[in-house]
């Protein structure tokens, strides 16, 4: 939703903007293109990879942009440290880059056979394969229920302890596989894969993408001027909750979005993974 995700950020020449999530620059590169001749872009990328492609990327608008490899969660005491703000206006797209699916090799498809990682950042404790091994049944269930909204959490915590006792598991494969075996057959034929829910919920937990997101809408509002905007996508129910409560909630901020900015039929056609977005947008007050 790159169109729609410029005009509720309202870009334009000359503005100070945050991409909190950069990813490859797409985002980036059209809030500079449209933000030119002297807009400035302040972006936070946490995987390394990403960031290298990202600042080739942003080659061409050399000296209007700063990437800092942090988490979007830091906003506030970043920018103080850049002596940056307050800003225009911040954008955060929550969804996992195609780069980190299909290239980064670090376990985050079940499509693939990879070392079962899922870390954003080399720098955090705790892989995937960790939870999986370590945790009990029961934190293991509570983690698929919390995180996958998984309702056959209680199936798929049991094999994995059953399958564990025997060897670790160690790679997406062996954990997609077990988890497909774990479902009851009439689920299996679902639209999306048994294993989906349960590989999302082990992202969130190893990148603690709630608490980070929960963290960044309280301080958000703080590195906003009067009249800058906050927009935020978000890819499932877990996180468009928490941006909803914080657009209603919190005093600083008045809605722009009633409802949330969906993707037109014709992205979705271009773009299948972009179905499930979710955007919305508030104003500093």
């Amino acid at each position: 939703m790159l169109a729609e995700a410029l005009y509720w950020l309202g870009v334009r020449p000359g503005g100070l903007y945050v991409d909190g999530t950069v990813g490859l620059g797409g985002h980036s590169y059209a809030i500079l293109e449209k933000s030119s001749p002297n807009g400035f872009l302040i972006g936070f990328e946490w995987n390394e990879s990403s960031l290298k492609l990202a600042k080739e990327r942003l080659k061409v608008f050399e000296g209007r942009y700063q990437i800092v490899r942090e988490n979007f969660a830091r906003i506030k005491e970043v920018l103080n440290e850049l002596g940056k703000g307050p800003v225009d206006g911040v954008l955060v797209d929550l969804g996992l880059s195609s780069f980190l699916l299909e290239e980064s090799g670090e376990g985050f498809s079940f499509l693939k056979d990879e070392p079962l990682d899922m870390r954003m950042d080399k720098r955090l404790s705790r892989t995937a394969k960790d939870l999986v091994n370590q945790l009990s049944r029961l934190q293991l269930e509570d983690l698929l229920k919390s995180f996958g909204e998984e309702r056959f959490a209680a199936r798929i915590a049991a094999a994995i302890c059953e399958a564990r006792r025997k060897a670790p598991i160690r790679t997406t494969k062996e954990l997609a596989d077990l988890v497909y075996r774990a479902y009851p057959a009439r689920a299996r034929r679902a639209k999306i894969h048994p294993a989906t829910k349960t590989f999302q919920a082990l992202r969130i937990a190893v990148n603690k993408e709630l608490d980070n997101l929960a963290r960044f809408l309280k301080d958000a509002p703080d590195v906003l001027k009067p009249g800058g905007r906050l927009v935020v996508i978000s890819f499932h129910s877990l996180e468009d909750r928490l941006v909803k409560r914080a657009f209603k909630e919190d005093s600083r901020l008045r809605a722009l979005t009633k409802k949330p900015v969906v993707p037109k039929e014709e992205e979705i056609r271009e773009n299948p993974r972009a179905r499930s977005a979710k955007l919305r947008a508030a104003e500093r007050i």
